[in-house]
């Protein structure tokens, strides 16, 4: 009997675990910079050195799970998917080819679109000529509302590029409401934000670009989007890694994902598609920077290569893939004196551990080539970054020419990659790879066994396609071709 009242007293076994109440709110804290969760509060933040962005929150503990939940009639019936109208969901062109190209031709009414970049990559060009683009050609207003410059600024960028308009508004606010007090008065088809971590609203705790305010201005301004119809473009900052500053769920918020990348010393610039609800996120759209602004390169491929009078050795030509754009690319490679000690190897648009692979297997595969005692740098044309595999092979083309002192025919291209053992590996849209340099005027081309006109059913107008197993047989070939 003594048992039997403790065991009531404790929430009488099975039965009293059934009837288990709610844990009580308790006291947490967070990290407002980077969300990070100290088990007590701390004036710095360990994980990210923020001071003073420790805040108390409240975590309320897990609940009944038997808890029947009721139903109530939706707002808006199921209806067969025949009898729903897909024209509000048509996307509208912006005026600028390539990022219609990536964003699967233009915005979609109701959409919001993150785009984030480096400082000074020209994310505030490109989207003042989209602004003035829309407001051009797509019958109602665009706002620019710059969180970051004063509108004196943005208006002198504007004069420059010739980007003025009369149904252009531009407003600088740092406020939630203020923004969405625009949106009543201006009624925009097209609003541009720069950028989401300058504003703030008083609905949310911590400090302007914090996690939580980074959400709820987010979380607000996708709501308003999808109620209104208005398409949305966020500028977002990018950390020292080159991801997406703030939440992980600012990505799962938007619609569509774009990295705009580029070097500061090129006047190349790619816009990425990393996330696309309404088309491909695969696409790649080129730019050119220039002292005018910012324009679109239907026909990049000319950037990355160089016109000789005569074939010169250590150079190779490949066709790099770009999302499901193919782009032909000059890799050179320049072989140095012999050194003792360990010699560098310097790259500059290539992978260096590739390199390193590939400059090992043709030290261990080819004939009178010497490589371990002699300085090696390779680099690419035009600025542009080749990683993919399928460079490998006209990456150690180059490196052989330098090296035996072998020029190679300028109407040459190789695509392959390069195994540990000296094979010549198949890649993926070699047919597309190979329409790109025919249409170029390239006349010859090595590929992996395999991706030739016998085994894709693709054969390049006017090109001659050759099928190499290995490094060894590429080699020979690139020697007939360049003694005929």
């Amino acid at each position: 009997m003594t048992t039997s009242r403790a065991t009531s007293a404790r929430g009488g076994g099975a039965g009293g675990r059934g009837r288990a109440s709610a844990r009580e709110p308790r006291p947490a804290y967070e990290c407002d910079a980077c969300g990070h969760q100290p088990p007590k509060w701390v004036g710095r933040c360990p994980e990210c050195g923020e001071w003073g962005s420790v805040v108390e929150c409240t975590v309320t503990g897990p609940t009944v799970s038997g808890k029947v939940v009721s139903s109530r009639m939706p707002a808006e019936p199921a209806r067969p998917i025949a009898t729903i109208s897909a024209a509000s969901a048509r996307a509208r062109p912006t005026g600028v080819s390539e990022l219609d190209r990536v964003l699967g031709g233009g915005l979609v009414p109701g959409a919001v679109v993150l785009l984030a970049g480096e400082p000074g990559v020209g994310k505030s060009t490109l989207l003042l000529d989209v602004a003035q683009q829309w407001a051009a050609g797509a019958g109602s207003p665009s706002l620019v509302v710059s969180g970051e410059e004063s509108v004196s600024q943005v208006r002198l960028r504007a004069e420059r590029m010739g980007t003025l308009h009369d149904e252009l508004y531009l407003a600088a606010e740092s406020d939630l409401a203020a923004v969405l007090g625009h949106l009543d008065a201006v009624k925009p088809g097209l609003l541009v934000l720069d950028s989401v971590q300058t504003i703030s609203t008083g609905d949310a705790e911590g400090v302007s670009g914090g996690v939580t305010q980074v959400r709820a201005v987010t979380a607000a301004l996708v709501s308003v989007a999808k109620e209104r119809g208005i398409a949305i473009v966020l500028v977002g900052h990018v950390t020292k890694d080159g991801q997406v500053a703030g939440p992980r769920v600012l990505e799962h918020l938007v619609d569509v994902v774009l990295h705009f990348e580029g070097d500061k010393h090129s006047s190349l610039r790619m816009v990425r598609g990393v996330k696309n609800r309404f088309g491909a996120a695969d696409e790649v759209g080129c730019f050119e920077m220039h002292e005018g602004g910012i324009s679109s390169l239907a026909d990049p491929s000319g950037l990355f290569l160089t016109r000789y009078s005569e074939p010169v050795p250590g150079t190779c030509v490949t066709v790099a893939m770009e999302g499901r754009r193919a782009l032909v690319t000059e890799v050179q490679a320049l072989i140095g004196a012999t050194v003792a000690g360990s010699p560098r190897r310097t790259v500059s648009g290539l992978d260096s551990a590739r390199l390193a692979m590939v400059l090992a297997v043709l030290q261990r595969r080819t004939e009178r080539l010497t490589l371990h005692d002699r300085e090696v740098f390779a680099a690419t044309v035009g600025g542009i970054r080749v990683v993919e595999p399928a460079a490998d092979l006209a990456v150690a083309l180059a490196v052989a020419s330098g090296g035996l002192n072998l020029a190679i025919a300028p109407n040459l291209v190789a695509i392959g990659e390069v195994g540990l053992t000296g094979e010549v590996r198949r890649v993926g849209a070699v047919p597309r790879r190979l329409a790109e340099a025919a249409r170029l005027g390239f006349r010859l081309a090595l590929v992996p066994t395999g991706c030739g006109p016998e085994s894709t059913g693709v054969t390049p107008e006017h090109m001659r396609v050759i099928e190499v197993t290995d490094v060894r047989s590429a080699l020979q070939a690139v020697a007939r071709a360049s003694a005929e």
